[in-house]
């Protein structure tokens, strides 16, 4: 059975270009070449979208400018204003993380997450993908 569009996949009218790019995203980063533009917005929103679906509710704010932000996990929700749980971070560090390429207390511990609220700690969420087996 194929796999239903993410929310990326139908923005960009491509099914499956979100895991498409990650690949491409790692392929890139693991050469030590910046990623292509196109393929690293496509990727921060495709793994954003599976952390809205894998942490539903609207109690934290995920931002990763310039490309996306979702809301996610359980709690009070807000509805106007700044949130009172907002994550912030770059897109590589982003894609890192959802990857399972840097954890949660790498990232925040090394100042490369912005992290402000009682539920701002997304560790229980993360990967949203798997790691890639090694060897």
């Amino acid at each position: 059975m194929a796999q239903p569009m993410s929310a990326a996949d139908r923005r960009a009218g491509d099914p499956g270009g979100g895991e498409r790019s990650v690949a491409a995203v790692l392929a890139a980063l693991d050469a030590g070449q910046p990623p292509p533009r196109a393929e690293l917005r496509t990727a921060v929103r495709y793994l954003l979208d599976l952390l809205a679906a894998q942490a539903p509710g609207r109690a934290i704010e995920v931002r990763v400018p310039p490309y996306a932000a979702v809301q996610c996990g359980e709690g009070p929700r807000h509805t106007r204003g700044t949130p009172p749980n907002v994550v912030e971070t770059d897109p590589v560090t982003w894609i890192r993380l959802a990857t399972g390429r840097l954890t949660w207390a790498e990232a925040s511990g090394s100042g490369q997450v912005a992290a402000s609220g009682v539920r701002a700690d997304l560790s229980a969420f993360l990967p949203v993908v798997p790691p890639p087996a090694v060897g």
